[in-house]
């Protein structure tokens, strides 16, 4: 795989909707507003569930050919203020037995280990959570690896070391379609978790390895949850109650995570509105709505997107729907994905996004306190412990 290839997958796979602006009504007031300064905001742990290391501007992702960032990727990855996001890697799209995807998925991991590597004055790869609390005072973006899809594990459990001594902390149990483990989004939400699904889970609880139910089809989304002794997350979705689609969760789905001590992400992703053109407005809606069933300890934020500004908003609705026609095409795609369909929030997007976000729920009436654990510490302490 060369430098070019990589910047086109990983640009994909991070691509991998009624308004209800009362949703969070018993949480919020607009009588009083609460305005975060930036010094109390870069006091904070940032952090995004799902992110992707690329320049939307650039075909090439503002990745270099030694593998460097361009100093505008840099500086829009530091302004930010994103202390740890998690970096898809493997191979995500293709179905079981499908193509070779044990290979891929480990020379996807060597790429992106050379990017950090690279990048080190700015990057450190997460092995243990000791790594996180050492790149927040060496003011370094600590990126923690992860899976979008299990498949990549074949029929072998001891894949799950293999995997995890290469860096991958965090494993998807399903992609959008079905795998040897269990249902995606895209298929019968009846589909249960396999009985090599629930070894799985439980070999992964033994290897101190996250789990992600994220695409997951809801019996399997439920029966993971179940089987696991370990918090387990849903890194990047919506609430299904605000808009049916099958990529978003049921508030059953979310209490059974909650009540095992999980932590549900909402994605900057048009499933958040009916029509697919959703805005901060629409992500608001559903932070509130996560809040409400699952409680303030147990939302959090994963984009499934990138940290630079638009400079041309024309061409990357063009690119977007490129990215979009090939994924229809791959069957990647999911129900609500189609073209005209942007992957970010327009009105909040760019290295601001979580500053502008944090102040948009301040302004709804939420405390500091309760924002602070929404844009990163729930994160950090489910981060700690299960990466013990």
């Amino acid at each position: 795989m060369n430098r070019r290839s990589f910047i086109t997958n990983s640009a994909m796979a991070a691509a991998s909707v009624g308004l209800n602006l009362s949703s969070g009504s018993l949480l919020a007031s607009s009588a009083t507003k609460t305005v975060i300064s930036r010094e109390q905001y870069n006091d904070w742990f940032v952090f995004d569930g799902l992110g992707v290391l690329y320049d939307i501007n650039d075909p090439a992702g503002s990745i270099q050919d030694d593998w460097r960032m361009s100093e505008r990727l840099r500086r829009d990855l530091l302004k930010s203020g994103l202390d740890c996001y998690r970096q898809t890697t493997g191979a995500p799209f293709p179905a079981y037995p499908g193509d070779d995807v044990f290979e891929s998925s480990v020379s996807m991991l060597s790429q992106h280990q050379k990017l950090i590597d690279a990048n080190s004055d700015v990057l450190t790869l997460v092995r243990t959570f000791d790594d996180i609390e050492q790149a927040k005072k060496d003011k370094k973006v600590a990126v923690t690896l992860g899976f979008q899809n299990s498949h990549v594990l074949g029929d072998n459990l001891d894949n799950v070391d293999t995997f995890k001594n290469l860096g991958v902390l965090t494993m998807q149990l399903t992609y959008n379609g079905q795998n040897q483990i269990g249902g995606g989004a895209n298929v019968s939400s009846r589909l249960p978790l396999t009985e090599f699904g629930h070894k799985v889970v439980e070999k992964m609880n033994e290897a101190n390895v996250l789990i992600d139910l994220s695409h997951s089809g809801e019996r399997t989304c439920l029966e993971a949850i179940a089987a696991s002794k370990a918090p387990v997350t849903i890194s990047h979705s919506g609430c299904r109650a605000l808009v049916d689609l099958p990529r978003n969760k049921t508030d059953k789905e979310m209490r059974l995570l909650a009540d095992k001590g999980g932590l549900f992400g909402l994605y900057f992703m048009p499933f958040l509105a009916s029509d697919s053109k959703a805005n901060s407005d629409h992500l608001v809606a559903h932070i509130e709505h996560a809040i409400n069933v699952c409680g303030e300890d147990h939302v959090s934020i994963g984009t499934d997107g990138g940290y630079t500004a638009i400079d041309n908003m024309d061409k990357v609705r063009k690119d977007t729907d490129n990215m979009t026609q090939h994924r229809i095409d791959n069957g990647a795609a999911a129900a609500g994905e189609k073209l005209g369909n942007l992957n970010f929030m327009p009105d909040i997007v760019g290295p601001d996004q979580f500053y502008l976000l944090a102040n948009k729920l301040a302004e709804r009436g939420h405390s500091s306190t309760r924002i602070e654990k929404v844009l990163g510490l729930n994160a950090y302490n489910l981060m700690r412990e299960v990466w013990k």
